[in-house]
């Protein structure tokens, strides 16, 4: 077959290609494009790009890396694959319940290919839709993801691209949605060749984990379609139904339109011609609703945004911790907030950044909003990388999972969270350059002193062992207490996805609490939430003559219905569970 090499190599003045063994010069056109068409290259075919002079480098674009970040790109035939997945075309986000994993430490093998091996229990639980964190090649074989330098080559050590189609025409098979965690705030440190080629980054903006994309400075055009052409790719090519797009606040555009709005607008386009609902979601830091509002009302129209808000105010109050950016929270009014409007923040001072903070969303929907008690983030970065579990009592467990699973917001879980895992999830890298492995593990040491934990308490990243002991154990799954967790969770997903929570706003919601006897409600959709976080024994008059659904534990006094500390219970008139 015929193909047709292009790179961009704004200031080279020169540019060899190397495929095959063998080196042409490429030929400038406008804008600083290089090309070259070779009649003989074909899928599998190893090529790199020499830059006046300098040794090959992969393709900025490169579709796979079978070598790491260091080696040469191989061309791959998207058009090749096999899809069995015509009768697919996605699902409304706002009925979305999301399931993030790690394919490294999903399983023991750490692949697509034995990702796909688990898919029956993922879809048995009930969750409607998988959350991937990011697979773009990042140095080495193990690691989060958040350090891909080729982001349009799915990681080596996982499967490669075909692995990763295998996987998704897998979930689809099962009816299940696919989210990749896709990342534009910043590239790895090693093995990061965008800064050779053109002017990819920019000195006038700063993220805390290195170099920002140039999205409105000289020579952006092309930065940006960068950008959007990858977006693009994971929905087209590789067939997944949304993006989560890592920590946008540090994402610095002062164009008229922001590249998240650009973002938005070409992904619904694309879904409009494929006939598939496609879905952006954000993760923020700054309580911004406007990520979410509608475009003809000034907003950039993501689908929905990551809140964080939601998290702290529940874990804080399940495990009294008041550390760091939980300085901000505890009191169970921060979590009836949460459930009743998203952001406990929304303009009024914060103590642990020190001015205020954040923005009310009105009369939103609440399925724009993402809830968690637990994510990659909110575990991993912890210093031993300790789940809730290990944290708070088997029954503040299930309060959790019931306020998540019940909240009208979009609700995600954590790989192992239905089952109460036993195994932490750490921190780990696999960088080959010294620097850079000292760096990480003084930076990560140094992050946790504000949350009061020892340098020596903080696992060494570049350790095998913190990988390793950061895998599930999927023989915990059958253990009496473990297996009595998961059907928890089967039940309270079962019983969100008779209802329709992805309808609701603020004002059909109605949370409050008794700070006397450290209980919670939350009214919502037909359901009456009651959680006992008191020392003593709960009469809850609120559920008087509602039938009782669900229950954490079992009741004292059925008649009065009287809960026992640490339990949540459930009344209202959906369908019966069977739970």
């Amino acid at each position: 077959m015929s193909h047709t090499f292009r790179v961009w190599a704004l200031a080279a003045q020169r540019v060899r290609l190397h495929h095959n063994g063998e080196e042409s010069d490429m030929r400038v056109g406008d804008g600083g494009w290089w090309e070259l068409a070779v009649e003989s290259a074909a899928p599998g075919d190893r090529y790199g790009f020499s830059i006046d002079g300098g040794d090959p480098l992969p393709d900025p674009r490169s579709p796979a890396q079978p070598d790491g970040v260091h080696g040469l790109s191989q061309l791959v035939d998207h058009s090749a694959f096999p899809w069995t997945d015509a009768g697919w075309h996605g699902s409304p986000l706002r009925n979305a319940v999301i399931y993030e994993l790690h394919v490294g430490t999903f399983t023991p093998e750490g692949t697509f290919a034995s990702a796909i091996e688990r898919l029956d229990h993922v879809r048995d639980l009930g969750v409607t839709a998988v959350e991937l964190m990011p697979m773009a090649q990042f140095a080495g074989s193990r690691g989060w993801g958040y350090d891909g330098v080729d982001l349009f080559a799915p990681h080596s050590a996982y499967g490669g691209p075909d692995g990763l189609k295998q996987l998704v025409d897998a979930c689809h098979a099962r009816g299940l949605a696919v989210v990749i965690d896709a990342v534009y705030n910043h590239v790895g440190p090693e093995g990061n060749y965008l800064g050779s080629y053109a002017p990819y980054f920019t000195d006038r903006y700063a993220t805390p984990w290195g170099q920002a994309f140039n999205l409105d400075g000289e020579d952006s055009d092309w930065v940006r379609e960068f950008i959007v052409d990858n977006a693009l790719m994971w929905l087209r090519d590789y067939h997944c139904d949304g993006l989560r797009l890592d920590a946008v606040h540090a994402i610095t555009d002062t164009s008229a339109t922001h590249i998240l709005e650009e973002l938005a607008t070409r992904v619904e386009a694309l879904g409009d011609e494929l006939g598939r609902d496609l879905w952006i979601i954000a993760e923020s830091d700054a309580n911004d609703p406007r990520l979410v509002s509608e475009r003809r009302l000034g907003g950039y129209g993501l689908h929905a945004q990551w809140n964080d808000n939601f998290h702290h105010a529940l874990h804080a109050a399940l495990s009294g911790e008041r550390n760091g950016y939980y300085l901000d929270f505890g009191s169970l009014d921060d979590v009836a907030t949460a459930l009743r409007q998203a952001f406990v923040y929304t303009g009024q001072y914060s103590h642990f950044r020190r001015r205020s903070f954040g923005r009310s969303i009105g009369e939103m929907p609440l399925a724009r909003f993402v809830g968690y008690a637990q994510n990659h983030d909110q575990v991993g970065n912890r210093a031993a990388g300790d789940r809730l579990n290990a944290l708070v009592t088997p029954g503040r467990m299930r309060i959790a999972a019931a306020l998540t699973l019940l909240a009208p917001s979009v609700p995600l879980l954590f790989q192992g969270e239905e089952w109460g895992a036993g195994t932490p999830f750490q921190y780990f890298t696999d960088f080959g350059d010294p620097q850079v492995q000292r760096a990480v593990s003084e930076g990560r040491r140094s992050e946790f002193r504000e949350f009061g934990w020892r340098p020596e308490d903080v696992p060494d990243p570049q350790a095998v062992a913190t990988f390793e002991r950061s895998k599930l154990r999927w023989d915990e799954v059958g253990e009496p207490e473990h297996d009595a967790m998961l059907r928890w969770y089967r039940a309270l997903i079962a019983l969100r996805r008779a209802l329709a929570l992805g309808d609701c706003f603020p004002s059909s919601v109605r949370s409050w609490c008794d700070n006397t006897r450290r209980a919670l409600f939350l009214e919502v959709a037909g359901l009456l939430v009651a959680c006992n976080l008191g020392g003593d024994a709960l009469t809850v008059r609120e559920a008087a003559g509602r039938p009782l659904m669900l229950v954490s534990q079992p009741v004292l006094n059925e008649t009065a219905w009287t809960l026992v500390p640490d339990s949540v219970a459930v009344w209202g008139e959906a369908p019966a569970t069977g739970a």
